[in-house]
């Protein structure tokens, strides 16, 4: 089964032009599947049943994986199996009824404009990773990318002169601007700290200590580092940063279409939580102001 999940990958990478991140997920969620059936002594395509996958999602459940993974390993799975079919190298599609759990729909956590005002103000030092933490910060805030389009920029990708950068998620490119704020901490981050911190040539903007092209769990360290630092009580991720800068920008009148279009959503639909929870926050604004006990302690 590893040789046809191999197959799979490159089908994943070669024509689907899936994301490194969607292809590793997949990749570690079928071969950890193929340990639970080889353990099954269930080694062969066309012995696998609906009964073995069900049970196997059983397993992962009873891991305690959160709901939200479950959904993904049968994706992963139906993905895979469908794929299989296709090929003819099997004959009947054992995913089939496979359904995933019902995810229940958690409002995103936010930071406040102060919060994120604290959080950004957190890097102070004139150290060439202070220079850089700074940066790399008010870049994620002014354009709401995700950490790994972050991490992946290049330094091609920045023009300070006009103001914008472009970012590249799955062989597609989209235009951001970006605030006078991030655009003079890249300039003072290129300028003053990038070829102190680089031991050879890189093409990656942004770089570790070590010289080496920053990673996902390099910044998510900083910025816990730098939320606890700010005091923020929050449990926040880089992707609260992304959230963050959506929604101030639905509260500040943005038109839902250019908001999916800087977040880079191929589904308006996904973007549509931010109108909710911005018209929940208003709606609560209304009513503590407008009822007379609402601030009753």
């Amino acid at each position: 089964m590893i040789q046809r999940i191999e197959e799979f990958v490159e089908y994943l990478t070669n024509v689907k032009r899936a994301s490194k991140n969607t292809i590793a997920s997949y990749r570690r969620d079928l071969v950890k599947l193929n340990n639970f059936l080889t353990d099954s002594e269930c080694t062969e395509l066309d012995e696998i049943t609906g009964t073995n996958l069900n049970s196997y999602i059983l397993m992962i459940e009873k891991q305690g994986m959160s709901t939200a993974t479950v959904s993904r390993n049968i994706a992963s799975i139906k993905a895979f199996f469908l794929f299989l079919l296709k090929k003819g190298l099997i004959k009947e599609d054992p995913s089939e009824n496979l359904k995933p759990p019902k995810i229940e729909k958690k409002s995103p956590v936010i930071l406040t404009v102060e919060e994120i005002g604290l959080l950004l103000e957190q890097p102070k030092g004139a150290s060439p990773k202070d220079i850089r933490d700074k940066a790399m910060l008010e870049l994620l805030y002014a354009t709401g990318i995700r950490v790994s389009e972050l991490i992946n920029l290049k330094v091609k990708d920045v023009n300070l002169s006009m103001n914008y950068i472009k970012c590249h998620d799955n062989n597609k490119e989209r235009v951001i601007p970006i605030t006078t704020e991030a655009r003079d901490a890249l300039y003072y981050y290129l300028k003053n700290a990038r070829e102190v911190m680089c031991k050879e040539e890189q093409e990656y903007l942004f770089i570790n200590c070590q010289g080496a092209p920053m990673t996902r769990q390099g910044f998510w360290k900083i910025i816990k580092y730098y939320a606890s630092k700010a005091g923020i009580k929050k449990d926040i991720t880089p992707h609260t940063i992304r959230h963050s800068f959506a929604m101030h920008l639905v509260n500040n009148g943005a038109d839902l279409k250019s908001v999916q279009e800087m977040l880079g959503h191929s589904d308006i639909s996904t973007t549509q939580i931010y109108m909710k929870a911005s018209a929940n926050t208003k709606l609560k604004e209304v009513y503590d102001k407008a009822h007379p006990r609402a601030n009753v302690s």
